[in-house]
């Protein structure tokens, strides 16, 4: 997924090829997912475009606008796979064009979802997606306030952009109010704009924490060298334009890329080893040897919780709780009152012996009391297989006589 390094490559194209360019002629064909789920569609798109002047570009994280002589502006996110192309113009950054070949011979190009050109001299856009994450958008408000309204408003401040309001005490009340891995935090765009899954890994990497950790367990050193690697990352990045052939050598960005690829490697060539694991639902890359744990993390939780026995596996689904959920409740009873609920979950109740269970029951107790004649049913104890022959034989006799 494009992040702020790649948005601000695009940024910096539109802004050298079309502020102060008139925008003559627009093709945009409806699409249910680019326009439709942000409440447009192509031909408003195409309407709001025609004959108006592009008079800025910006971005805010992983988010981009074009604003015009006349409201509405449009405010684009590229999604998974989405790209701005311009004819004539390599845009893209090299793995973009490694992913993309041949696809700048032709033109409007391949998965191209809108697409126009300017007076003269012409320029020519396109704006393409293949998987069509993207969503293209019309906003209508005056232009300087367009980082005032949806969907830019509910985004956290770029830490490239918003200097001023990213600070490190910003950082530091951020990940003091929440509980989550620090890895999710840094992806939360409400939080930070822009930082999507390499640059948070690198960031990571070069603060020398591990994503796992929780981000409110940090100490005040910690959270310092971590908002220093988010500026210095995002600042080189977007400097660099998103251009990984010009990223510094020592980035892990450079070595990251080899996971199930054969003959790829799985060390840092300082022999480093390069692991891959899963923090809020994503691929992390880590260098256990750098990134060490210094605090509670989301596996420490995993390890702590009680493993079912065998018996409650076959005996209880995910669906159905069956008795492990009045199990459930007693340790929860049990903490209420003061007692380990450690104590309730391997107390068991001792098997009841036969005989008990016999003495018991009412309706054994009724067939003894009628063999032995006595009213008092406890008196004596049942024993089950002498007694059944006695009757036996007593019930053959009578008949008998």
């Amino acid at each position: 997924m494009p992040e702020i390094a790649e948005v601000a490559r695009v940024v910096y194209y539109l802004r050298q090829n079309l502020i102060g360019k008139t925008i003559k002629k627009v093709l945009a064909p409806d699409d249910n997912n680019i326009f439709g789920k942000v409440g447009t569609s192509g031909p408003a798109f195409e309407k709001a475009l025609t004959g108006k002047k592009v008079v800025d570009v910006g971005s805010q994280g992983k988010y981009f606008w074009m604003v015009f002589s006349a409201p509405p502006h449009t405010v684009l996110h590229l999604g998974m796979t989405g790209w701005v192309e311009i004819r004539g113009k390599q845009t893209g950054y090299s793995r973009h064009v490694e992913r993309t070949k041949g696809n700048g011979e032709q033109w409007p190009p391949k998965f191209w979802k809108f697409h126009f050109e300017t007076d003269d001299p012409k320029v020519e856009v396109a704006y393409i997606d293949s998987r069509r994450f993207g969503r293209v958008r019309l906003v209508d408000c005056p232009g300087e306030d367009i980082r005032k309204h949806s969907p830019l408003v509910e985004n956290g401040p770029d830490p490239v952009v918003d200097k001023d309001i990213f600070t490190e005490n910003f950082l530091r009340q951020k990940m003091r109010s929440r509980h989550v891995p620090v890895k999710a935090l840094l992806l939360d765009q409400a939080t930070i704009s822009g930082i999507g899954n390499w640059v948070g890994d690198e960031v990571l990497y070069q603060a020398k924490l591990h994503p796992e950790q929780y981000c409110d367990d940090f100490d005040d050193a910690d959270i310092g060298a971590l908002y220093k690697a988010i500026r210095y990352v995002c600042e080189t990045a977007v400097e660099k334009l998103g251009d990984s052939d010009l990223f510094p050598e020592d980035w892990l960005f450079k070595h990251r890329w080899g996971k199930g690829k054969k003959d790829s490697p799985t060390t840092l060539p300082n022999g480093d080893k390069i692991i891959h694991i899963t923090v809020g639902g994503r691929t992390s890359c880590v260098v256990p040897s750098v990134q060490k744990k210094r605090g509670r993390t989301t596996i420490d939780n995993a390890k702590g919780e009680p493993t079912p026995s065998e018996e409650e596996k076959e005996t209880e689904s995910r669906f159905f709780k069956g008795k492990n959920k009045n199990k459930k409740e007693t340790n929860s009873d049990a903490e209420a009152e003061g007692r380990s609920s450690k104590k309730a979950k391997t107390a068991k109740s001792k098997p009841v012996k036969k005989e008990e269970e016999e003495e018991e029951d009412p309706k054994l107790a009724i067939k003894a009391s009628r063999k032995s004649n006595k009213p008092k049913k406890e008196e004596k104890p049942v024993e089950p297989s002498p007694e059944l022959g006695r009757r036996r034989s007593s019930r053959l006799s009578r008949a008998a006589a």
